[in-house]
């Protein structure tokens, strides 16, 4: 129970990462607001996971979904003391001089503007009651150029970026802000792209360092982390990077 009584408010928690952070929060004692952008899929996450646990549909890209979440915590729970920002999709894996607007667009506007237009909101309840833990979901294509397109990885880069300025605004306020890089996790995010083309030639290029992952974790994998910073135990920690990967940033 390391977080019991805590409230937690995770996006992109109908299925895969977040779903398991959300049935983990639950477990360990915490009230939880999920949100995904599929209605069924969060329906089913929030009956199956049972407890202290509100599901919520949305669209992180957009401003007023993610207010409307960060309130649904405040007034169903009277507070928000974790913040996770796990909503991603993946690009086509196109390099720079082939990447088109909208997959550009749509990875900045889920993978960046989301957990900025989540943090903006909930930082100042954090502020005011003293305390605070945000977690975001990024990927080893956040440290590297190798994982994924011109336009994840940039998406990826921006978040951290994001993290560590505000680990570092607010280390004296009692608000903390770390980061996972993520390594290949059995996940469903390929469904963001279903039904467009991939771009194969880039691909080819990845191979090599695709070809050096040792493994693929589980969701479950990542929520043992996610609980970890977003708990006591990890209240020395703020501004930090913490690679789930299995060592692959280690090639």
């Amino acid at each position: 129970m390391r977080i019991k009584d805590k409230v937690a408010v995770v996006t992109g928690a109908g299925s895969g990462i977040g779903l398991a952070i959300a049935r983990r929060f639950v477990a360990e004692g915490a009230k939880v607001v999920a949100l995904d952008w599929h209605a069924n899929a969060i329906s089913a996450a929030v009956a199956d996971i049972g407890g202290s646990i509100v599901g919520m549909t949305g669209d992180v890209s957009k401003e007023v979904d993610c207010v409307a979440m960060i309130e649904r915590a405040r007034t169903e729970f009277g507070r928000v003391d974790i913040l996770v920002n796990n909503a991603g999709v993946m690009d086509l894996f196109q390099s720079v001089a082939d990447v088109d607007n909208a997959t550009w667009r749509r990875c900045m506007a889920v993978n960046v503007d989301g957990p900025m237009y989540a943090m903006r909101r909930a930082v100042p309840l954090m502020l005011a009651q003293g305390s605070g833990a945000i977690v975001n979901i990024a990927s080893v294509a956040a440290t590297g150029g190798g994982a994924a397109g011109a336009a994840y990885t940039a998406s990826k880069h921006a978040l951290i970026g994001l993290t560590r300025s505000t680990a570092y605004q607010y280390a004296k306020l009692g608000l903390r802000c770390n980061a996972l890089a993520v390594g290949g996790v059995s996940t469903n995010i390929m469904d963001s792209v279903e039904g467009r083309a991939l771009d194969e030639a880039a691909l080819g290029r990845m191979g090599a360092y695709h070809a050096s992952n040792p493994g693929m974790l589980e969701p479950e994998d990542i929520a043992n982390a996610v609980l970890f910073l977003a708990s006591d135990e990890a209240r020395h920690l703020n501004g930090a990077v913490l690679p789930v990967d299995m060592g692959w940033s280690a090639a």
